[in-house]
């Protein structure tokens, strides 16, 4: 059976950069490009008219840079296409916002092409795509007010918990599944309810707001 391709936005302001990931991607016959912005306020529009399910989001750009423009897809649209930043350097102070803004995960320009059509499709099913000691380093850099439980919810039970350490060191879902041998549904369930409870957009988010709260601790289990 046949399935249609993944579509994707390019956001870079370097041409060469854009010809570049267009070049690799559309060598992958699930992938497919259909836009190119070369600045931030042009995604938005782009988006709408492209409709594509994963934004390739350079975090720095002139004009409108990719963490507003990250944070006008969250606001904006009902359903916002997922989010990869694309950046050159990981300790890149930028991208912590980027992650904050809403963007599902990020990856270096310098990665291979097969990491990066993988980090495609693995926010496409709602994973997300982190480096946790580069997520780590980020967090420490740049402490917050600590963060808890989203009004009117509860904490987090045990198995929420245990389910968010886990993802703080960068597993999937099938690989959390696989570690407490649990089925793919039930870690997926927990993951939504600690979302909510987190007031969390995305798996990233949630990561984030754990090590800013204190709930996960770097080097830590």
């Amino acid at each position: 059976m046949n399935t249609a391709p993944l579509t994707v936005l390019i956001a870079d302001d370097e041409e060469l950069t854009r010809t570049g990931l267009r070049a690799l991607l559309s060598a992958k016959p699930d992938l497919e490009v259909v836009g190119e912005a070369a600045d931030g306020a042009e995604v938005l529009p782009l988006v709408r008219t492209t409709r594509p399910d994963v934004v390739l989001m350079d975090v720095r750009m002139p004009g409108m840079d990719g963490i507003e423009a990250t944070r006008q897809l969250r606001s904006t649209l009902e359903d916002p296409p997922k989010v990869v930043v694309i950046t050159t350097f990981e300790s890149d102070e930028h991208v912590y916002d980027a992650l904050r803004a809403g963007a599902d995960g990020f990856i270096l320009k310098r990665t291979p092409s097969q990491a990066i059509a993988h980090a495609i499709r693995l926010v496409a099913t709602g994973d997300s795509v982190l480096f946790p000691d580069a997520v780590r380093r980020l967090v420490a850099a740049r402490p917050l007010p600590p963060v808890g439980p989203a009004a009117g919810h509860a904490p987090l039970t045990a198995r929420e918990t245990e389910i968010l350490r886990l993802m703080a060191t960068g597993l999937s879902n099938p690989d959390i599944a696989g570690r407490l041998t649990v089925s793919l549904e039930t870690v997926k369930t927990h993951v939504s309810n600690l979302l909510t409870k987190l007031g969390a957009q995305n798996r990233t988010q949630a990561v984030i707001l754990a090590y800013e709260s204190g709930l996960v601790v770097p080097g830590g289990r």
